[in-house]
């Protein structure tokens, strides 16, 4: 009994902790937009990217569908695809969702985008699978989704 008033505190405070980095990392967002299609929690997600490095990002979703879904990955960008200012990248980072059943697990990302030279704007599509760890183990093949974010 003990130890699953432990792991309900430890998913409440590991809640809080990760929605707290979220919304400190939205306020100092580089790209924020929305990430429609097939995302962790629900159809569309709240989607933000800022840069860690020169060619590295944290690449956070928080989506409210279907209970709380969270997404925070880290991207290695590789650029550019030919002459066209269209990118490609890779990533991994843990996700969780808050509902009944509750997941926690971790997801890859491949993607491509395209930043418009004269306008504030990427258009992306991305793939990501993810292995669930919590409530089941299995690896889930889904995940396909189209971002759209301003560039500040």
């Amino acid at each position: 009994m003990l130890i699953l008033l432990n792991l309900r505190y430890m998913r409440k405070l590991f809640l809080v902790v990760i929605t707290s980095l979220l919304m400190n990392s939205f306020s100092n967002a580089q790209e924020l937009g929305i990430r429609l299609g097939n995302v962790t929690g629900g159809d569309a997600a709240v989607d933000a990217v800022f840069s860690v490095a020169k060619y590295s990002r944290l690449h956070a979703d928080v989506s409210f569908g279907h209970g709380l879904g969270v997404d925070l990955l880290w991207d290695f960008l590789y650029r550019p695809l030919g002459e066209e200012p269209l990118n490609w990248y890779v990533g991994f980072g843990p996700y969780i969702l808050i509902q009944d059943p509750f997941f926690l697990g971790a997801a890859g990302e491949v993607g491509l985008e395209y930043r418009f030279s004269e306008a504030p704007i990427v258009l992306g599509l991305d793939w990501r699978p993810r292995f669930n760890i919590i409530e089941t183990t299995d690896m889930y093949w889904g995940g396909f989704g189209f971002n759209a974010r301003f560039v500040f």
